[in-house]
């Protein structure tokens, strides 16, 4: 009768998972073709391809990381929802990720991290923070008009050719000037000649429409404001001064008296873009952050289980003992918590063992080398351009011996704990 019952889902479990490891480790023993038997050869290639040495070490990294991140931030969260009001609210926030899709997931945050700051919400927020104390340059990309005063000298910066003197006007025009950063300006104003000082102009030497005169200033042409002009003498710089509204500048005739002016390169510094979230520098840790994102939900349910079930008393009974609230986090919650952890912990490294819909669907083509997988070269060996399934089902037979000692941990635990 037990054989009866039993029948209809042992057929399945061979169909189902006995063939198809059986098949595989067979499969991994021939080549490409499948006609040419190479044993071991295929493991061997595992060790020897760049691509696939590449996937092994990122498979450490998730591996390490990503279950110990998402079960310390699981732990955290469940242990403070227990003492907020709308803890149940918290942890229903919490655990929302884990109803989207791992695709879903995966589009979410190759958006996240887009380049663009526009775009993508990480660049937009890092850029504000930079931006807030690093004070961008007022005219990104603009240059002098060619054959004016001003010449380049080195570093991006522009210095005038000859000297200035006192009670001398200078005009220093500048060309390719985003309109966005003119919207809105003052029209620029001629400077006038002050005994005893140096003045000039800085303005957007262009006319809309044409009809300008080019090194001269025009009825409609802006004045560019809070532009840094410097009177640089034997390398070192005795005057400084910014333009107002209308482009005009005055510089202490004392100080700038037989100096050159000088216009820093951080006038014209290119915008600050961000991190490059997706580059093959960051590729992996971005594709771990999202991982967090949702499988951190996942450990909090259930360590919030077992915290449920942590006898008040002893924490109680710390407390009058005069534990603070850390040593009663430290020596009493998270030992009596042991054996759930070590589940949400496993469970998680058998998860990103199998890591694979993220990584193909955040990592653009051009870091996708650099985020590779053992499961994402899996189906690449498999199905790909170059398909080579021997070496795919040799990758296959790998990640299942690499889960295997894991699920061994994992079983040696349940059987303890029955006994108990």
């Amino acid at each position: 009768m037990a054989a009866v019952f039993l029948l209809p889902a042992l057929v399945l479990l061979g169909a189902l998972v006995v063939y198809p490891i059986g098949f595989s480790v067979y499969r991994s023993l021939f080549d490409a073709s499948g006609d040419g038997f190479v044993g071991l050869g295929n493991y061997g290639a595992l060790f020897a391809d760049d691509g696939i040495r590449t996937a092994l070490r990122n498979n450490v990294v998730w591996v390490v990381v990503a279950p110990t991140v998402s079960t310390a931030l699981g732990l955290i969260f469940a242990v403070l929802t227990e003492r907020v009001r709308w803890g149940t609210a918290f942890k229903l926030v919490i655990f929302m990720p884990m109803a989207i899709s791992m695709l879903a997931a995966g589009i979410i945050f190759r958006l996240v991290y887009d380049q663009n700051p526009e775009r993508g919400v990480a660049n937009a927020v890092w850029v504000g923070v930079h931006d807030t104390f690093a004070e961008p340059a007022p005219f990104p990309g603009a240059r002098p008009r060619p054959n004016g005063v001003l010449r380049p000298s080195g570093g991006g910066a522009f210095s005038t050719g000859s000297v200035v003197r006192a009670g001398s006007v200078v005009m220093l025009p500048l060309v390719a000037v985003q309109q966005d950063d003119v919207r809105g300006a003052r029209p620029a104003a001629g400077a006038v000649a002050r005994p005893g000082s140096v003045t000039g102009t800085v303005w957007l030497d262009f006319t809309r429409g044409g009809g300008g005169r080019p090194n001269v200033v025009d009825g409609s042409e802006k004045g560019l404001a809070g532009v840094t002009v410097e009177a640089v003498r034997g390398g070192r710089v005795v005057a400084s001064a910014r333009t107002a509204a209308d482009g005009t500048f005055v510089l202490p005739g004392g100080a700038a008296d037989g100096s050159r002016l000088r216009l820093p390169a951080g006038n014209f510094a290119s915008a600050y873009g961000g991190v490059e979230w997706l580059g093959p520098a960051l590729v992996t840790p971005a594709i771990i952050g999202a991982y967090v994102w949702m499988w951190a939900g996942f450990a909090m349910v259930l360590i919030a289980a077992g915290l449920a079930g942590v006898p008040r008393e002893l924490l109680e009974a710390a407390r009058v003992d005069g534990a603070g609230e850390w040593q009663v986090f430290r020596r009493i919650t998270v030992p009596l918590l042991a054996p759930v952890l070590v589940v949400v912990l496993v469970t998680l490294m058998i998860n990103v063992l199998k890591i694979f819909d993220l990584v193909y669907i955040i990592a653009p083509g051009s870091s996708l080398r650099s985020a590779n997988v053992l499961a994402l070269q899996l189906f690449q060996s498999s199905f790909g351009t170059d398909v080579d399934e021997g070496l795919g089902s040799a990758i296959a037979v790998f990640l299942l011996l690499l889960v295997l000692p894991v699920m061994w941990v994992n079983l040696r635990r349940i059987r303890k704990e029955r006994r108990r």
